[in-house]
């Protein structure tokens, strides 16, 4: 398996640090509003990653944090004339709920930034102890020119960053590129207590300290958005190496930009969208697909037509299982003949080139044909229908595959089985269990699964 680490800007043969186990964190939102379209791609993206992971035989352990103390959300709770906590509260709630309705997995541990406090002003002080950090007017300050490796991850100079357009002046820095370990409140802000004085820690110093705590000094693999490199990671990788000269992380990964038709999306443009609008309009697994489409650091271009296609796709995957009646197969039974095993080589191939999920889809197309091809055989029909639903939610498609293919049967089918099921209620009535054993038994060798409650019994497929 080879992944394109930004660090060094190449791919490298992946070597977790501990065998048979991967450390994997990456950057969950902001809490201070509903996430953009954008930001759901670095969600999918590292749910494929943590998904393909565990698949080929890891023990993942991901982590995602929550920023619940941030600027952004003081000025939203400004906005909204509530308490900076509701805010955070508030979108903390909506941000789950678009997640699971993305369906992504709930990563192993999300610790949210207001936890830590005490450990961050440990790691401030820990920093001004050793000479990196300095104090002015109640703020604290990185010094970057204290450490050589500033800018290795992102390959920026801190001699071409000056005051001016890009790098906001304050004169309270040594250098324009000091970035803020710890902001002084003002009146009315949220404050901690802490050896400068009521203040609230800097964004960058939260994510090092939540990672550090909950996946080692240096993890396996941090991740998240281009637009996160610099200067965030940067700032992360710094503070890392300044306390205990390691490395935070040995990969770093990073999706490519989102545009919408053609353009940056912006609020002044009119061009920004939510996830949770969006969701409104397409199915999760058809924005999954849009989004899989791509290799994942390449830049990709939100619009109608894409996503059009996107949802014909998935469209044609459950109309080829629904035409082999998936439904009323048992998987279990079905066996993969030899010749279909090259599938499955190709398909792990083009994830364990980087997370190659374009050519990954590519196996998934061809394996809808052969399903949907009435000139193959029977049981070669329903082997490539197995491996499309196998590899499929290896991608996270298919994942509620029952009830999205149940709205797909034939009436007579749904007809048949609760002929079955009224016959079955009516021997258990009569107490005869070997009719009603036989029945079940019936049922089952359908692809349902049956279970017994007080009002009769109740099927669902498999």
């Amino acid at each position: 398996m080879r992944i394109y680490n930004t660090l060094t800007r190449q791919k490298e043969e992946f070597k977790p640090i501990e065998p048979g186990k991967v450390k994997l964190y990456a950057c969950g939102p902001t809490v201070y509003n509903y996430f953009h379209i954008g930001n759901a791609r670095a969600f999918l993206t590292f749910d494929v990653v943590r998904r393909y992971l565990e698949y080929r035989g890891f023990d993942v352990t991901y982590v995602q944090n929550i920023t619940d103390i941030e600027d952004k959300i003081i000025a939203q709770s400004n906005e909204e004339n509530i308490p900076f906590s509701q805010i955070a509260d508030k979108y903390t709630k909506a941000f789950l709920e678009d997640v699971a309705r993305l369906g992504t997995k709930p990563p192993t541990y999300q610790p949210k930034a207001s936890e830590y406090i005490n450990q961050m002003i440990a790691l401030i002080k820990e920093l001004e102890d050793k000479g990196f950090a300095y104090e002015s007017s109640g703020d604290v300050y990185f010094e970057v020119n204290k450490l050589p490796q500033y800018g290795q991850l992102s390959g920026k100079k801190t001699e071409d960053q000056k005051a001016g357009a890009r790098v906001e002046e304050n004169l309270l820095k040594r250098h324009p590129a000091d970035f803020t370990l710890w902001k002084a409140s003002k009146p009315g802000e949220p404050s901690w207590d802490s050896p400068w004085g009521k203040g609230r820690p800097g964004w960058h110093t939260e994510c090092v300290v939540m990672s550090r705590d909950l996946l080692g000094v240096t993890f396996d693999i941090h991740g998240g958005g281009t637009d996160l490199m610099f200067p965030h990671h940067e700032n992360e990788l710094a503070q890392a190496i300044a306390t205990t000269g390691k490395p935070l992380a040995n990969y770093w990964m990073h999706n490519g930009f989102l545009n919408i038709e053609g353009e940056k999306m912006s609020k002044s443009l009119k061009n920004f969208f939510t996830a949770r609008e969006i969701l409104d309009v397409y199915d999760a697994e058809t924005i999954r697909f849009f989004f899989l489409s791509k290799h994942y650091r390449s830049p990709i271009d939100f619009n109608r037509e894409l996503i059009e296609e996107s949802k014909t796709a998935m469209q044609n995957f459950y109309s080829s299982l629904s035409s082999i009646d998936w439904l009323t197969l048992n998987a279990e039974l079905i066996e993969i003949p030899d010749s279909y095993k090259a599938f499955t080589k190709t398909f792990t191939e083009a994830m364990d080139d980087d997370f190659n999920s374009a050519k990954a889809l590519a196996v998934l197309f061809e394996l809808a044909g052969k399903v949907k091809s009435e000139g193959n055989k029977v049981e070669e029909r329903q082997a490539a229908a197995k491996l499309l639903v196998e590899l499929g939610r290896v991608l996270g498609f298919f994942t509620d595959l029952s009830d999205k293919l149940v709205k797909t049967l034939a009436p007579e089918k749904i007809a048949m089985i609760e002929t079955l099921v009224q016959q079955r209620d009516f021997a258990r009535k009569n107490k005869d269990w070997a009719a009603s054993d036989r029945l079940r038994d019936e049922l089952i060798a359908m692809g349902l699964e049956v279970k017994d409650t007080k009002d009769g019994t109740v099927w669902k497929p498999l």
